[in-house]
């Protein structure tokens, strides 16, 4: 059946039924990977997820040939998105020594583990920036902040209330409060300082960009929050698109690049802490993306739309 797929794919040019395989149950690919090469099945990059060594070692054997520039930037996706070591060790040596036709591309090969959802810290050290359990978000109502948002006066949502108990690979502990302005974060990244008692402060640092609208605002208040529900059958079983998609923990459903927040205090990759889809809150499009760096205490909200 799946082989069927793959060369359905190939000539179709439409692998989202090998994507919806990819989000429950990636192992189940594994052994088609070298099929969905020969073919040039090589996008959407999640399809290999679970690839193995023998896949691995093949991808660097064809960066390090040089390809033309999408192709390049396909098989360095699929190797961030595998998260193998064998990519990990490559892609660190890229870093250095950049492979034929790296100046190409809009990105250097070391920007590209934020894809898959890990980053190699200034210290050198591997770290995941996502989690490996996911729960489902469901929203309830809620009461909004008493505070406003600085830029257009709207009312901040308290989009979630969570405990360390759902953010183990965060570090955090305590209680978390994400609050944000759910306008204004559909134009620019929203950082708030945290505290391990709920506490929560918009961050002065927090710039409008030239394009925020001039009349945006002040709107009725957003009074939905996200709750956490049962767990997920796996961390990508996430959908920014379909209703019953948010989602805290696991690996995120990005709409456009991946966009995880360097963090004020430190300039290093946030964690990701979670997805709330528009279609959860009001039938709507796009999705708010939840991130946090514990160790500095910063949170920040991101938008992505089609």
């Amino acid at each position: 059946m799946i082989e069927d797929l793959v060369r359905q794919a190939a000539e179709d040019d439409d692998a989202e039924e090998l994507g919806e395989i990819a989000d429950s149950d990636p192992a189940r690919l594994a052994p088609h990977h070298g099929l969905m090469l020969d073919l040039g099945v090589v996008w959407p990059a999640k399809l290999y997820r679970a690839a193995g060594a023998a896949t691995i070692e093949r991808v660097v054997a064809e960066v390090d040939a040089g390809q033309e520039r999408l192709r390049l930037n396909h098989l360095l996706l699929i190797l961030a998105h595998s998260g193998h070591p064998l990519a990990e060790q490559a892609i660190r040596r890229w870093s250095t020594q950049p492979p034929p036709g790296a100046d190409e591309l809009y990105y250097q090969p070391l920007a590209y583990t934020r894809e898959g959802g890990w980053t190699i810290d200034p210290d050198g050290t591997r770290r995941e920036l996502c989690a490996e359990t996911a729960f489902e978000l469901h929203l309830e109502e809620g009461v909004p902040s008493a505070k406003t948002c600085p830029w257009c006066a709207t009312p901040l949502w308290v989009a979630a209330d969570l405990t360390a108990e759902t953010l183990p690979h965060t570090g955090w502990q305590g209680r978390l409060v994400i609050e944000t302005c759910y306008l204004c974060a559909c134009y620019e990244t929203l950082f708030s300082q945290v505290t391990p008692d709920g506490g929560t402060t918009w961050w002065p640092g927090n710039t409008p960009p030239d394009y925020l609208p001039k009349n945006l605002g002040p709107e009725d208040p957003r009074t939905l929050r996200a709750v956490v529900g049962r767990a997920r059958e796996s961390p990508f079983s996430v959908s920014a698109w379909n209703s019953g998609g948010s989602t805290l923990g696991g690996h995120p459903d990005w709409i456009q690049d991946a966009d995880h927040p360097d963090c004020p205090g430190c300039g290093q990759a946030m964690h990701y802490l979670g997805l709330i889809g528009g279609a959860d809150i009001d039938d709507g499009e796009g999705a708010y993306y939840l991130h946090l760096h514990a160790p500095c205490g910063f949170a920040a909200v991101n938008y992505q739309q089609s």
